[in-house]
């Protein structure tokens, strides 16, 4: 074919497609997300959502940001929305969404929302957390429960520890960890993991009602009562069973300790299940999922959820609602939470398909969900603002990092500190 013929060809074939569907073709749009799921089980669970986009036929941009629970994420962010250059979509969760929506910057999904039946689908309490003044501008992708208690049975046989349902039994348990040579609580020494530890003891002495009133409603009655003096002194007491070597160490190397059977437990949120998974373990056979000592009937919950901020590019919306619809179909929340260990958000999934520790935390959420039991983690950006959480994670890891400390002083220190940060 001659140079001419072909220059018809290529004119033909132009003529029956619009300019718009070959500007379209070269660029499909682009969804970059922003995220910290970078643990092994983690990674492996958004690998499952960004094949979906990619199968969809957009491009996924992975912006996974390490470190701090999301801390080290949210300072890029802030740097990059200031920038004037959001991402598509962020990993942001409880009180900041509202923040972020009360500053303009984030889209309404009502499309989406209402052609996928979001309303029906979702919790009422979640959904009314994924919304700004009426409208979704945010996507839930799971529930996490954070007061559970992850035990290596293995180890507790060879200490001859029981599992244990109370503080008391807590206790009884580590000591025949610890007389056995056995760290008796993994723990990783990073201000929002003893905080985790924290308001799991809070939620056990303070009960749901006590640390509703205590990290939501910052009642100073609460803040400086006996009980929180109570709630220190178990902390302290607990921080003696933890491996004296955990500073700044990251949770999954911790859980790495249970699974290799070094340490007998670990007190962190359901997504330590991932590390269980990724390592080839069975839920109820190789390892023991129980609720926080004290806390069973409560659901200190948990969710990861994807902000969507405002874009400009119709390609690159049109990818972005792809990531909003994605994220909440059946299959991406199967395999997603299967990986991540965490629970479906979606009201109306098959929970045979997951193993013995999400289907008790399935049960758990709907039980807390008919009282007082399902309460916002304070640990993990759901029950205030950054700057009380912050407030928080200053006097708790400031205590449990120096033996001699006083929990009296310690309570009004945190009384202090949440009214500055007010």
């Amino acid at each position: 074919m001659n140079a001419i013929n072909r220059l018809a060809v290529v004119v033909s074939l132009a003529s029956l497609l619009p300019l718009s569907a070959i500007a379209e073709n070269a660029n499909p749009g682009t969804v970059e997300v922003l995220h910290w799921w970078t643990s092994g089980g983690e990674a492996k669970a958004v690998e499952t959502l960004k094949a979906q986009v990619q199968e969809d036929g957009f491009i996924w941009k992975d912006n996974a940001v390490a470190g701090g629970g999301g801390a080290a994420a949210m300072t890029v962010l802030k740097t990059r929305a200031i920038s004037g250059n959001p991402p598509a979509a962020a990993q942001i969760k409880g009180p900041d969404i509202q923040e972020w929506g009360a500053l303009g910057l984030l889209t309404e999904l009502d499309y989406v929302s209402k052609a996928n039946h979001w309303d029906s689908l979702l919790p009422q309490k979640v959904a009314q957390i994924m919304k700004y003044d009426g409208h979704y501008v945010a996507v839930p992708v799971n529930i996490h429960r954070v007061n559970w208690l992850w035990i290596n049975p293995q180890v507790f046989d060879k200490a001859g520890a029981k599992v244990p349902t109370t503080l008391d039994e807590l206790f009884a348990a580590a000591d025949k960890l610890k007389a056995a040579g056995f760290i008796p609580l993994a723990h990783g020494g990073q201000p929002w993991q003893d905080s985790t530890v924290f308001e799991d003891l809070a939620l056990s002495i303070l009960g749901p009602k006590g640390y509703h009133a205590a990290f939501v409603e910052l009642d100073e009655q609460t803040l400086t009562g006996a009980q929180m003096v109570e709630v220190f002194k178990t902390l302290q007491r607990l921080g003696t069973y933890m491996d004296p070597n955990r500073a700044g160490r990251d949770w999954n190397i911790a859980a790495a300790e249970v699974i290799n059977g070094k340490a007998g437990m670990q007190i962190m949120g359901d997504w330590a299940k991932s590390e269980w998974t990724a390592a080839g373990k069975v839920a109820g056979k190789d390892y023991q999922c129980v609720a926080f000592p004290g806390t069973q009937g409560s659901f200190a919950y948990n969710i990861d959820s994807l902000a969507m901020f405002k874009l400009k590019d119709e390609n690159d919306i049109k990818a972005q609602n792809d990531l909003a619809k994605v994220a909440l179909e059946p299959e991406f929340q199967t395999v997603f939470n299967q990986n991540k260990g965490s629970l479906p958000v979606r009201q109306d999934m098959d929970m045979s398909q997951f193993d013995a520790c999400t289907q008790k935390s399935s049960e758990d959420f709907k039980e807390a969900a008919k009282g007082d039991g399902l309460q916002p983690s304070m640990a993990h950006n759901m029950a205030t603002s950054l700057a009380v959480q912050g407030a928080i994670f200053d006097v708790v890891t400031n205590f449990l990092n120096d033996p001699s400390a006083d929990p009296a002083t310690a309570v009004k220190q945190l009384s202090s500190a949440i009214k500055a940060a007010k």
